[in-house]
């Protein structure tokens, strides 16, 4: 993997120098601002945006939970901690790579042109350092305080996103959220695992759950960017295709992603809680795609204006049906009902 980062490093340097867009010419000051002299605080911060925070944050939601549904109730509070900051160590690892990857194009686009690495406040060397140091800390750590199948998974995910993804995927074709979604997956494994040391068909079904919701999480986004996935000729789903295929695409992932997660009662023996919360808000989350679907349907007819705004009600509700659903997985063993 280092050589395929080398090499993306010389294709990135080569890109800023002789195809850089005509229509941000002040990037070449932001690669030339030097590193050195910034402030303490403004360093860290700069590292702490490298790990994409709230993408780290929507990753680990689903782990707690999980480790209190293989713990048949409150698991041990210490594993719970090593296992997140392990988790959060892994997630930021191949944020960090991916930031590094993709530089080039973060350039272009207005929804990451304030990434660290755009803005000069780090350099492509001092990220990749960054990115290596996490991987083999987190690997590290969570051999020491869980169990060597927890690295294992801690660490294809790292694999799994920045090579499968973000190198071999995310430029070459439309699915690529689909498959490239399966690395924000195994945070449930890893939950799971860190609690029993072993693998069992409850987790794979959130693992599922995961993988089918995220394309209506992302999907809605994408149309929002879509001028900046076009800038960049980078074929996400919701810039290579109208509105009302990628709502049928939504609504139908949805639909999916809400029956998978009733397919956990019967397998972990979920109670009233969980059943409850997966359909009254999974419910909820296709009414919200439905509504998505219908709107560009009639904007593409002309009966109707369509607003950039609508597709980030989808992307919103999705965030909040995945916690609800997860903490309901989490609140359930502890109950006898």
């Amino acid at each position: 993997m280092n050589s395929v980062l080398r090499q993306r490093d010389q294709e990135g340097r080569a890109l800023s120098t002789t195809s850089r867009p005509e229509h941000a010419p002040h990037e070449a000051k932001l690669d030339a601002r030097p590193s050195k002299g910034r402030g303490f605080k403004r360093t860290i911060a700069a590292y702490v945006a490298l790990t994409k925070p709230r993408v780290m944050e929507l990753l680990l939601v689903s782990t707690v939970p999980v480790m209190f549904l293989a713990a048949g109730g409150v698991p041990n509070l210490w594993l719970v901690a090593v296992t997140v900051i392990g988790g959060a160590m892994s997630a930021g690892s191949a944020a960090s790579f991916n930031m590094y990857l993709d530089r080039d194009i973060d350039k272009v686009m207005k929804r990451t042109k304030n990434r660290p690495l755009v803005t000069g406040e780090v350099s492509p060397r001092e990220v990749l350092v960054f990115s290596w140091v996490l991987a083999v800390v987190q690997a590290v750590w969570l051999y020491a305080f869980t169990n060597l199948l927890t690295v294992f998974l801690s660490t294809f995910a790292i694999f799994f996103y920045v090579v499968i993804y973000t190198i071999l995927l995310k430029r070459h074709t439309e699915q690529n959220i689909v498959w490239g979604g399966i690395a924000g997956c195994f945070p449930v494994l890893i939950g799971w695992t860190a609690v029993t040391n072993s693998l069992a068909v409850a987790p794979f079904v959130l693992f599922v759950l995961i993988f089918l919701w995220t394309p209506p999480h992302y999907w809605p986004l994408s149309m929002k960017y879509a001028g900046d996935y076009d800038a960049t000729d980078v074929p996400m789903l919701g810039a290579t295709r109208s509105g009302a295929q990628v709502g049928l695409q939504v609504v139908l992932y949805a639909w999916a992603t809400v029956a998978c997660s009733l397919l956990l009662i019967p397998i972990a023996e979920m109670g009233i809680v969980y059943t409850a919360s997966s359909l009254v808000f999974g419910g909820w989350f296709i009414y919200e795609s439905h509504r998505m679907y219908s709107m560009s349907v009639r904007a593409k007819a002309g009966t109707e204006q369509g607003s950039e705004a609508r597709p980030m009600r989808v992307f919103h509700a999705s965030i909040t049906y995945l916690t609800l659903v997860f903490v309901a997985v989490a609140v359930d063993p502890l109950l006898p009902f």
